[in-house]
């Protein structure tokens, strides 16, 4: 890392990153080719993700044992929140694949040496900030419709929840408040952790960039968010154990989605070291 800096690039100067039209063909192509880097080695993928799932059970357990009931759901939908940085190892991977470098899972870790280190951080810290805000007006909607009780049971919960005006006041408040969030985080960062990764322009670009992509391509952008959501929907189901597939494959097409919509001149990208192997896992000089 030259130099310890957040708000700009290296240069200390604030890139515009010219932002390319992209159309709902685009995103499913970005989706295929997700799929296409999970397919690759996707042993070492799932072993990386199985740590979110793991973490899900965790958190449901911990709600259900500790009387917070109420904050099952808003911990579930969060991790939508927490997703574009929770998938900045897969972003690497996939700069990785496309350059025909090495992409065994230790290459996940190597974002810890991009000079953009600190603006990560910085947005990543932002989405943190995001989620517990999230989990405290999701808390005091639940309050303020219920009071200050937790539900005494999760049957008596959900059959008041279906049941009473109050119930389908919060799951229909409630979800509008989410939207709002998620549409947030949509327009801040759904390309910001890929272009930090493959070029160092600071957060306020990447952030700025990232809005500009939505900006200028609104209906793709809105379908990704959908796609998003859905997949974590459904991953979630099975225990949450088909996140450790849903995961790693957005992951990898968010970096896809952002090569069709940001324009990133090759100079200005940030140079990958290329490893000893290829990414068969073989050293170069055994290449046939």
């Amino acid at each position: 890392m030259a130099s310890f800096h957040v708000y700009a690039g290296t240069g200390n100067t604030l890139e515009h990153p010219a932002i390319r039209r992209i159309s709902v063909a685009d995103v499913f192509d970005a989706l295929r080719r997700g799929f296409d880097d999970f397919w690759d080695k996707p042993s070492h993928y799932v072993f990386l993700c199985l740590i979110y799932p793991i973490v899900g059970v965790f958190l449901i357990t911990w709600t259900s044992g500790g009387n917070a009931l109420q904050l099952i759901f808003p911990l579930m939908a969060g991790f939508a929140l927490l997703g574009p940085f929770a998938g900045i190892g897969l972003y690497e991977i996939s700069r990785r694949r496309e350059q025909n470098l090495d992409t065994s899972w230790a290459h996940a870790f190597d974002v810890r040496h991009s000079p953009a280190l600190p603006a990560i951080a910085a947005i990543g810290i932002m989405l943190v900030a995001l989620f517990v805000t999230w989990l405290l007006v999701a808390q005091g909607l639940y309050a303020w419709l219920y009071g200050s009780a937790a539900p005494e049971s999760t049957a008596a919960f959900l059959g008041d929840l279906f049941t009473t005006q109050r119930g389908w006041t919060l799951i229909i408040v409630g979800n509008l408040i989410g939207f709002l969030f998620a549409l947030v985080v949509l327009s801040t960062t759904v390309i910001a952790f890929p272009l930090l990764l493959d070029c160092d322009v600071g957060a306020y670009a990447a952030i700025e960039t990232s809005a500009r992509s939505v900006l200028a391509n609104p209906v793709p952008m809105l379908l990704w968010g959908l796609i998003v959501a859905v997949a974590l929907l459904i991953g979630s189901i099975p225990l949450l154990a088909g996140l450790a597939v849903v995961i790693p494959v957005l992951g990898h097409a968010t970096w896809h989605l952002y090569r069709k919509v940001v324009d990133i001149p090759a100079d200005k990208r940030t140079p990958l070291t290329p490893s000893s192997r290829n990414r068969d896992g073989f050293p170069y000089w055994l290449r046939w």
